[in-house]
């Protein structure tokens, strides 16, 4: 059995350089309540630091296994230059996993993650699954394994990086100096409720699915939240619709109470989704951490992802409160240039530096990745998701860019990072 050593979310996610060391930097209020327990306060296990890693790998579909190569060539160049092993098993999910063996998440993969210091999974999904029955599609497969991994949380960065200001479809007034994250919770709500189904009841058709919470998954994901924003700028916004959704009443209502009692360091508003939905584009500097059910933040983390002008720069991380991690980039599977050698496989060297740095204890060896990636933007090195009409910079397909930041982590020195 593998030994984890807790660490609790307070230095979870600080994206070091790549995202700016105030990411989850701590806070310099210290008016913090000492009562909270350390249970509270665990929310992610990390293998402790060894030679060697066993780690699944999920590419999944459309441009997954393109992104995932990119990535194992740059892990290679850093596990020389380190001295350390990544045993790297590639397992099925999603669109793959229907055709080779007709089911999106095999427990033959399931099996394999469980037993892994961690997981990087690439995406999964495509039109070519589309009209197959709910449980033979891709997404299926990803619900599965958040639920059986037990991966409750998920975080996402929508930082600003200088570099790419204007690859954001919104005025660089809007968008500079936007950082923002998105807390998600992942297994509950609408996505996992029951009764659901579709039923022919007075001769017609009728859908129906169930949107439920109880408190206990509120209340965990809240005390994510709260413990997220009292390490960045200490304001949280829970967003809800409490005004219709008896569902959205309760959860205002435990969120209310976690972060009331529990973290009184933390500013804490209240926003309807739907002008969340709005004011993310209005004015998206008002806000800090987000807090959100499964169904709407999976909405609106995506809008704020777009601030920053692509999906291929942002990693996450989805975790448990025990157990291998998942960390996988922001975007989706973009069948459309998958194979064409188009797609951007930064947010997935991102992820792989998360995963090093916060399921395998090697944060040096997380910052050099982040450093390599930050020298390549500087270097005016750009896919075609983050190039500009006139930037006067080079437009490169995923191999390219996977040789770039492999090339940077070979010539960058490899330092002791900064404890967080």
């Amino acid at each position: 059995k593998k030994t984890r050593k807790i660490m609790k979310l307070s230095i979870a996610l600080s994206f070091a350089s790549i995202y700016g060391a105030a990411a989850f930097a701590p806070n310099t209020n210290t008016n913090i309540n000492k009562n909270i327990s350390i249970q509270q306060r665990q929310s992610l296990s990390a293998v402790s630091r060894k030679d060697s890693y066993e780690v699944t790998l999920l590419p999944g579909d459309g441009i997954g296994p393109e992104i995932t190569e990119a990535t194992k060539s740059v892990l290679q160049v850093l596990c020389k230059k380190a001295g350390f092993e990544l045993n790297l098993k590639e397992a099925l999910i999603g669109g793959c996993a229907i055709d080779e063996v007709n089911d999106p998440f095999p427990q033959e993969s399931l099996d394999q993650c469980l037993s892994s210091d961690s997981v990087l999974l690439a995406c999964i999904g495509g039109y070519k699954w589309d009209s197959n029955p709910r449980e033979l599609r891709p997404e299926s497969g990803l619900l599965k394994m958040r639920k059986e991994m037990g991966l409750f949380a998920n975080l996402r960065p929508a930082k600003v990086l200088s570099q790419l200001i204007d690859a954001s479809t919104l005025k660089r007034e809007i968008v500079e100096g936007v950082d923002i994250m998105v807390v998600r919770e992942l297994t509950g709500d609408v996505y996992f409720g029951t009764p659901k189904g579709i039923d022919v009841i007075d001769g017609q058709r009728v859908g129906y699915n169930n949107m439920i919470y109880s408190e206990s998954e509120i209340e965990r994901i809240a005390r994510v939240a709260g413990d997220v924003a009292s390490k960045r700028g200490g304001k949280l916004c829970s967003i809800d619709k409490a005004n219709v959704l008896d569902v959205s009443q309760l959860w205002r209502d435990v969120v209310t109470d976690v972060i009331t009692k529990d973290f009184s360091d933390v500013e804490l508003s209240h926003m309807y989704v739907d002008n969340c939905a709005m004011q993310l584009i209005r004015w998206p500097k008002q806000f800090d951490t987000i807090v959100c059910g499964n169904i709407f933040g999976d909405i609106l983390s995506d809008e704020a992802s777009m601030l920053v002008g692509s999906l291929g720069m942002l990693p996450s991380a989805s975790i448990g409160e025990s157990g291998p991690g998942v960390f996988e980039p922001c975007h989706g599977s973009a069948p459309d240039i998958a194979g064409e050698n188009k797609a951007n496989p930064l947010a997935m060297i991102l992820s792989a530096a998360m995963m090093l740095k916060y399921d395998l204890s090697r944060p040096d060896e997380a910052q050099l990745l982040e450093d390599a990636v930050e020298a390549v933007l500087d270097a005016g090195l750009r896919t075609a998701d983050i190039k500009q009409d006139g930037d006067n910079c080079e437009l490169i397909g995923c191999v390219e860019m996977g040789k770039a930041v492999a090339e940077q982590v070979e010539k960058l020195e490899l330092k002791n990072a900064v404890a967080v």
